[in-house]
């Protein structure tokens, strides 16, 4: 059963990466991560990932017609774009697109007063996606400047640590924000990264991992295929990943599998 953004208020509901070529993106994280493809009600310049026929992303070549630079970009449900997007202009972010119709609902395209690109929708959640529920095929990383004033800044336009009992809970841990909604964790947010760095690697962004069986076979088939490793496998005992780049420049991390 599919659930509205007025339920899942705040809580990621779903990543995109914005494209140049749809095809050849599909054939590269098809081959990488493993994922097949459909087709969506949005048209040809969308596409729908899913594994084990379970949906964990979208793809839309629309980075061209759109002047942004190829990207994954994480979506936050919100009540109300038009509020929401007020709200991200009143603390001096900035609106790129939208507030737009697409399908069965509507998106905002949006940069935070850092510069980190991210996406607000208002709408039908994807039937399935499972990001904040259990299975977490996604997981997101915000590497800011300061954490704490990028905190404020997403808490006050997508009503986290709201009084409603849904909202998305704060909490510091271990030096860095973890975002829970529903009791489990679903983001973090960690400051260092620096605010007008040549290298992307350190300038403020949302970071999407997504799980694989084997990191090192998808370092492997990423470079086979165009893509390159950004940063070498890292593992911390609990954790293995790896930071990757698709041929097109989208960035993106791999993370193990949990048990």
């Amino acid at each position: 059963m599919s659930n509205s953004s007025h339920a899942l208020f705040g809580a990621p509901c779903w990543v995109s990466l914005l494209t140049r070529d749809l095809r050849a993106a599909e054939d590269f994280y098809g081959a990488v991560l493993g994922w097949e493809f459909r087709s969506t009600r949005l048209g040809e310049e969308f596409s729908a990932a899913l594994f084990d026929g379970v949906p964990v992303a979208g793809i839309g070549a629309l980075a061209a017609s759109l002047s942004a630079p190829v990207a994954w970009i994480p979506y936050f449900a919100v009540d109300k774009a038009d509020l929401a997007a007020s709200r991200i202009r009143e603390r001096s972010a900035t609106i790129a697109v939208g507030p737009l119709r697409l399908g069965t609902g509507r998106a905002v395209l949006a940069a935070d007063r850092d510069g980190a690109v991210f996406g607000i929708w208002e709408g039908v959640e994807i039937p399935d996606w499972t990001a904040h529920r259990h299975g977490t095929p996604v997981w997101l990383e915000l590497h800011t400047r300061n954490a704490f004033e990028s905190v404020i800044f997403y808490a006050e336009v997508l009503l986290w640590a709201d009084d409603r009992p849904q909202s998305v809970q704060v909490a510091y841990e271990d030096d860095r924000v973890v975002l829970r909604h529903g009791g489990r964790a679903v983001a973090q947010i960690i400051g260092g990264a620096v605010e007008a760095a040549p290298d992307p690697r350190v300038r403020p962004r949302w970071h999407v991992h997504f799980e694989v069986d084997d990191v090192r076979a998808a370092v492997r088939a990423a470079t086979r295929l165009g893509g390159s490793a950004v940063e070498p496998v890292r593992s911390d005992g609990a954790r293995t990943w790896a930071a990757l780049r698709d041929p097109d420049g989208g960035m993106f991390t791999v993370t193990a599998r949990r048990a």
